[in-house]
């Protein structure tokens, strides 16, 4: 089926004196993709911008005015204003990109126009029916609740419909780089396409293989198997050799970096010291072998957002060995804790400066606010936020795709004759499936007692997927912000020595002795560690593989946005260097001088 066409947001009107903004609610049934517009908002901050800079440059400022600061000599006041016609100039560039910049044109896959009571979309927390399909009349008014961005038209859904993650984050705004509204994800795969089948395909796999190490995958049969299975579809974007899903390629993200040494990158395997806080590399990870909604009735109770939440972790922490590791990890993670301690690592290691730090070169001077440790690890934080908050607007007012998990209740009621839905046929037809059930089979007989299997999607989770629209990836976009500032900031080229995996029960590390061993890079090992974070969450079963990729190009995106705009604020000519995902070379540089 052809896409909708592309729409521009609609531009909301100053309903009452007191707001900021107000909204318009969406004018047709199938209501548009994007019902808030920042562009007259951002264009009233640009033009209170450029007052305030007019005001700042003509004010007198640059010394006290009150009585009693007669004192004040001249000559300080003298020395202020070359600072204070900067602040004009850099306040008026900032006013210049924030007018130049445009809402992005957003374009959704038209699952919700195209397919019947909105079986291809999210729906997790309202009210389904027995074939979990969403009530239809509730569903349009969530739908008019994500258009209004009002908090009231959500707490006035049905008490059901509880714990919708933050919905509200997706239409705040932004004055620094880029804006959420202007950024932009290509539309996901839709539920009758071969794409989607195979990103399908490939969860379940994943859900099979959580105990394998990822040190087995050379020899394991299992692994063996599924290379082969997903070899055969024919729309599995992922990377091959020569065509085929091999042992060194399976489940990894795209790139050269992911494909280098181990599945695991070197940051996970290095202990931390944080001030005078030592932070372990150990993590405390999920029992191995327990899956989680594989029996229907529960799978039903979470569609409507009913059911017990926690996790069962092993005692005794270890390293990260497996997918069901990498899960854990993603599960109870504070972003962006991780690329916090990566920095940290980094700066224990002694990685040199990136080249274009002016301060390599300053002879008389330390850096410290600007291009020091504080300037990182706050630029880390900005830029997860920021980057957060731009997924989470391609979430709620865009894509509302629906979660893996949903995904596998279609496939289950179609199998078993309960249902028809327009899936493509690679799926359903694929011998995969008798595998799953039998796999569910046991679940359900260990859980629930029970001798039923179902073609369910196992989740590594005991609640399934959070409360929120699977594209994109919220860990996979904060991932690629930070790990972009990583490269930024530091010398990527950086040669990580002494590399080393986990022993097969995660309580040691052992020399890494591979053909890369002696050539991974600060680089490679940063683009691991964020396609790691963003595969963790496939490995749980929550996210689908074009979530994680493309999230991660969104939070590339927004950190280079972010650096852009900051950098024209700094003294300092410095210029940042390094490599983005898809291996091209980029340059961010610009200051004021006096």
């Amino acid at each position: 089926m052809p896409y909708p066409k592309e729409t521009l947001p609609s531009e909301f009107e100053q309903q009452k004196q007191k707001k900021a903004f107000s909204i318009i609610e969406e004018q047709d049934k199938t209501f548009t993709r994007e019902a808030l517009s920042r562009r007259s908002f951002l264009s009233r901050v640009a033009l209170a911008l450029g007052g305030i800079s007019a005001f700042v440059a003509g004010s007198g400022l640059g010394g006290p005015q009150e009585a009693g600061a007669q004192e004040v000599s001249s000559r300080v006041v003298t020395e202020t204003e070359p600072r204070l016609r900067n602040l004009r100039r850099v306040r008026e560039r900032a006013t210049n990109m924030i007018l130049r910049r445009r809402a992005a044109r957003q374009r959704s896959n038209g699952s919700e126009k195209d397919f019947p009571n909105f079986i291809a979309s999210y729906s997790k927390g309202l009210e389904h029916n027995e074939l979990g399909e969403v009530n239809p009349k509730l569903y349009r008014q969530f739908l008019r609740a994500v258009a209004s961005g009002r908090p009231g038209r959500f707490e006035n859904l049905p008490a059901m419909a509880k714990g919708f993650k933050n919905p509200l984050a997706a239409v705040s705004f932004d004055l620094v780089g880029l804006d959420a509204s202007q950024v932009r994800m290509p539309p996901a795969p839709r539920l009758d396409e071969a794409r989607s089948s195979s990103e399908m395909a490939e969860l379940y796999w994943m859900a099979l293989c959580r105990d394998v190490n990822f040190t087995w995958y050379n020899n394991d049969p299992l692994i063996q198997q599924a290379c082969q299975s997903l070899s055969s579809f024919s729309e599995f974007n992922a990377p091959k050799v020569n065509q085929a899903v091999t042992a060194g390629t399976i489940f990894r993200g795209t790139g050269a970096q992911n494909l280098s040494g181990p599945y695991i990158s070197q940051f996970f395997y290095r202990d931390a010291i944080s001030g005078s806080t030592l932070i372990p590399a150990r993590q405390f990870v999920h029992e191995a072998g327990l899956d989680y909604l594989t029996d229907y009735n529960f799978w039903l109770q979470r569609q409507n957002g009913l059911g017990p939440l926690g996790q069962q972790t092993l005692p005794q922490p270890r390293y990260i060995t497996n997918g069901r590791d990498l899960a854990s990890f993603v599960y109870s993670d504070l972003m962006p804790q991780p690329f916090l301690t990566v920095a940290t690592i980094l700066l224990a290691m002694e990685v040199p400066a990136d080249r274009g730090n002016r301060y390599n070169s300053y002879l008389n001077m330390e850096p410290f606010f600007t291009f020091g440790q504080p300037h990182l690890f706050c630029l880390l934080g900005e830029v997860a936020a920021r980057a957060a908050k731009a997924v989470w607007y391609q979430k709620w007012n865009v894509h509302r795709r629906l979660r893996p998990e949903e995904f596998g209740g279609r496939i289950h009621n179609h199998l078993l004759g309960k249902a028809q839905y327009p899936i493509h046929q690679e799926i359903l037809n694929s011998d995969l499936m008798p595998r799953i059930f039998d796999h569910n089979r046991q679940m359900n007989s260990a859980e629930w007692g029970s001798s039923d299997g179902s073609f369910l999607l196992p989740q590594a989770y005991q609640e399934g997927c959070p409360h929120h629209p699977s594209y994109g990836a919220g860990h996979a976009a904060v991932a690629g912000a930070c790990a972009t500032v990583l490269k930024a900031w530091f010398n990527e080229d950086f040669v990580i020595s002494n590399p080393v995996v986990p022993n097969d029960d995660g309580t040691e590390l052992v020399s890494y002795s591979g053909p890369v061993a002696s050539s991974l890079t600060v680089r490679g090992e940063l683009d691991k560690f964020a396609s790691n974070i963003a595969m963790g969450r496939n490995f749980a079963g929550v996210h689908y593989r074009t979530d994680a990729e493309e999230s991660l190009l969104l939070g590339e995106q927004i950190a280079i946005s972010v650096m852009k705009a900051q950098n024209i604020c700094y003294p300092e000519k410095n210029s940042f260097h390094f490599t983005r995902f898809n291996g091209k070379s980029a340059l961010i540089k610009g200051s004021w001088s006096f």
